[in-house]
């Protein structure tokens, strides 16, 4: 946990990307498959609107999740951590907050590889570059003091 403000910590361990993503998912209670968009996503966990009302707290949801440039989805379970109703209409839709309890074998690499390819592409507003272009110049001139001494 990082202390961010005096009275905020944040307690993910990981980035949240605001990116959407096609996904699926098997409602428990109904045995129906639904589709989305991710609002967010990180290594743990993602974040979903659904007009879903049968979705509670602790279900666990069976996954697919379509990757760009991926040959098939990324399959995974991911527990129902919270849901929020987003407006106080009858007929508002639900934000749902997940986090991955399994991410089938052979889809690992897809999904890790996805990820970090986004945050390595997140622009620097004031170098035009990567996210983490200051450590890449860094690294590179560390290696050519050590191979000139």
């Amino acid at each position: 946990m990082s202390k961010i403000k005096d009275d905020f910590i944040e307690r993910r361990r990981y980035v949240r990307l605001d990116t959407p993503i096609d996904i699926s998912y098997i409602v428990p209670e109904t045995g129906a498959t639904l589709n989305t968009n991710t609002k967010n996503i990180s290594a743990d966990g993602l974040r979903f609107e659904t007009p879903d009302k049968f979705i509670k707290q602790s279900d666990v949801l069976e996954l697919k999740m379509v990757i760009r440039d991926a040959p098939n989805p990324v399959h995974a379970k991911a527990k129902v951590i919270w849901k929020r109703k987003i407006s106080l209409e009858d007929a508002a839709s639900y934000d749902c907050g997940l986090e991955f309890t399994e991410i089938e074998e052979d889809n690992k690499n897809t999904f890790l590889k996805f990820l970090c390819d986004l945050i390595y592409a997140i622009k620097s507003p004031s170098t035009g570059s990567g996210l983490y272009p200051e450590r890449s110049r860094r690294i590179k001139k560390e290696s050519k003091n050590v191979n000139n001494q």
